[in-house]
């Protein structure tokens, strides 16, 4: 597994299988980020969301759909999408950093949570769901 720095960042693919992207923490940034590369694309989410969405997907108890969306397109209710850009959420609105490209969240972040250990994802090439794997 990379250590998920710029030197050896996290190698992920979306959850249908269509897109390989890089994830790595940027812990100096203000707010601490993570660095999303998606070909020439940079997002930043805030590196919290790794530790708030877990605990969120945990309190759900259940698979949550995804319902990825740009910034521009609403969130379909009840999803992680939805979640990350509410302002009822830890961080009282988007986790996603850059203006313009502050959705997708429900797209990049639960395969680095698969990847990490902390959710299961399904596969499908629609409609994809997670839940939270229980830590110890």
């Amino acid at each position: 597994m990379a250590d998920g720095t710029k030197d050896d960042p996290w190698m992920l693919t979306t959850p249908p299988g269509s897109s390989d992207y890089t994830m790595y923490k940027d812990e100096a940034a203000d707010p601490p980020a993570l660095v999303c590369q998606v070909g020439s694309t940079k997002l930043l989410y805030q590196l919290r969301a790794i530790e708030d969405l877990h605990a969120w997907l945990t309190e759900q108890g259940d698979w949550v759909p995804l319902g990825a969306a740009d910034e521009g397109k609403d969130a379909a209710e009840g999803t992680v999408e939805a979640w990350g850009r509410d302002a009822g959420n830890p961080v009282g609105g988007w986790y996603g950093l850059r203006k313009g490209y502050r959705g997708r969240f429900a797209m990049y972040m639960p395969p680095l949570l698969e990847a990490l250990g902390l959710a299961e994802l399904t596969h499908e090439k629609r409609n994809n769901s997670m839940r939270a794997i229980a830590t110890k």
